[in-house]
């Protein structure tokens, strides 16, 4: 007679709470980042972190940032102001509460369509809002929580993949806006000359993590843009003083034409980006560390509540700025607390004219920052497997980053990508359960025609034990008894 057994209470918990993206070098180690409430150990770490280079990872992600904010305020859409000042408070607040530079930075597929489609700030502030309301819902709810047991590891890896080769592509779109080595068009605080000398420090100095590269970088930039200002005779468009944000409330037309334009493609951009590949990026980049995609979620959820309902651009969070951040020698809360600062006293104090100096900022060096801080985004998906010794698991593995990885790069959309991955891993899943085992290749190098193979001993032909092992260990992924095999085969 059939029977049916339901599993309990105990063993529903084990199965949703499994641990699926922890990897062997960072499943039983210790977290090193102290909670919120340890002001001692919070203190004691950012000491030991006191370095340029930390002060220069803030930096880290200003290629992003920079180009959505001039170009949004230049159009209108969005408050310089309330962006500056919102985005400094909610940089200071994440480093507070999660203790890593996790980086706070636009949402790009939103602010895209803005500049598309020429958005009003209400229209803006509706697509923040509505996004931000589902994903803090689904923050609260707990529903996104099963997604670290349900995706696998290739598929977060392939997102990460390809937004590294999508931010690439963007920084190498920053440096051809002005693509000039000479010439009539060549700008001389902009152009190829300085885009190759910035990138040639970059990696020269790659291995030496002590030098503030991003932090000279910017400097560097800053100057240039003053110099720029003062030779077009703009300052006296500046104007210091106290510059303060206004509410901007949405109507049922432009919240309706905002959410339906920019945000639903903007929702599963923020799901899968900003929650699901940063916090596996977070645990790759901070062994020990175990950040909370609930957490993540409501915090997305409340930095736009509040923000977009003052003119603020969406913020969110993302792979790419924590992978910036930390390629450029960030490693504790002090860097965004540092970056937090200065936005905040940038904005009060000079508000919508600081777009007249922003302006000037050479792209070429905010290309060349993008560029090299998407390669570190790219790097983390070496670790696309947790099967380092099953030759079969791995091939499958890879085959699910390059889809994942090529779907999101060649349609530009993450949700794509996203599905594209999830069904190629559901069919090498099927395989490896229902389908027929694979037979080994190199057998072929055993028998030729039903022969015998020279180098097959007279106590080992095909279809012997020692062929059944041989099979086995490929299937298995051990390649030792193989190897020795295909070595004596070629001799």
């Amino acid at each position: 007679m059939l029977s049916i057994s339901f599993p309990t209470r105990q063993q529903v918990t084990a199965f949703l709470s499994e641990d699926r993206w922890a990897t062997p070098q960072t499943a039983d180690q210790p977290n090193p980042i102290p909670p919120c409430w340890d002001f001692q150990g919070r203190a004691k770490r950012m000491r030991d972190h006191l370095t340029p280079r930390e002060f220069s990872g803030a930096l880290g992600d200003i290629g992003t940032l920079v180009p959505i904010l001039i170009s949004l305020t230049i159009q209108g859409s969005a408050s310089l102001t309330s962006s500056l000042f919102f985005g400094g408070l909610w940089n200071i607040l994440t480093g507070f509460f999660y203790g890593i530079p996790m980086c706070v930075q636009p949402m790009k597929s939103i602010a895209a369509i803005a500049l598309t489609n020429k958005f009003t700030p209400g229209e803006l502030a509706g697509a923040g809002l509505g996004v931000s309301a589902i994903v803090f819902f689904l923050g609260v709810s707990r529903l996104l929580w099963l997604v670290t047991r349900f995706v696998p590891i290739p598929v977060v890896k392939g997102l990460q993949l390809g937004t590294c080769f999508q931010l690439c592509k963007k920084g190498i779109s920053l440096i051809k806006t002005n693509a000039s080595f000479w010439g009539d068009s060549a700008i001389w605080s902009d152009n190829l000359w300085w885009a190759c000398s910035s990138f040639l420090l970059v990696l020269f100095v790659y291995e030496r993590r002590r030098v503030p590269v991003a932090l000279l970088i910017f400097c560097l930039g800053v100057v240039f843009a003053l110099a720029q200002t003062g030779s077009h005779q703009q300052f006296d468009q500046v104007h210091p003083g106290a510059h303060f944000v206004h509410v901007v409330v949405p109507s049922s037309e432009e919240f309706r034409d905002g959410f339906l334009s920019a945000g639903l493609g903007q929702l599963p951009l923020t799901l899968l980006n900003s929650v699901v590949a940063l916090a596996a990026l977070s645990r790759e980049l901070f062994p020990g560390y175990d950040p909370s995609l609930t957490h993540i979620t409501m915090s997305i959820g409340v930095m736009n509540l509040v923000g977009c309902l003052f003119g603020s651009m969406p913020f969110c969070h993302g792979s790419g700025g924590l992978a910036g951040q930390y390629f450029f020698g960030a490693r504790t809360e002090l860097s965004l607390y540092f970056l937090g600062t200065i936005k905040i006293l940038v904005g009060i104090v000079f508000g919508e004219s600081l777009l007249v100096i922003l302006k000037w900022f050479p792209s070429s060096f905010l290309g060349v920052m993008l560029f090299m801080a998407s390669i570190e985004l790219g790097l983390v998906a070496r670790n696309f497997t947790l099967h380092e010794h099953n030759e079969r698991r791995r091939r499958h593995d890879f085959v699910v980053l390059l889809c994942t990885a090529a779907a999101l790069v060649g349609f530009s959309h993450d949700g794509l990508g996203f599905v594209v991955g999830m069904v190629t891993g559901l069919v090498f899943w099927i395989l490896r359960r229902y389908g027929p085992s694979d037979e080994l290749p190199a057998l072929a190098l055993l028998s030729s025609e039903g022969d015998e193979h020279p180098s097959v001993s007279a106590g080992s032909k095909p279809g012997t034990a020692h062929d059944s092992r041989l099979a086995d260990s490929y299937a298995t992924g051990d390649s030792s008894l193989l190897g020795a095999k295909l070595t004596q085969s070629c001799a």
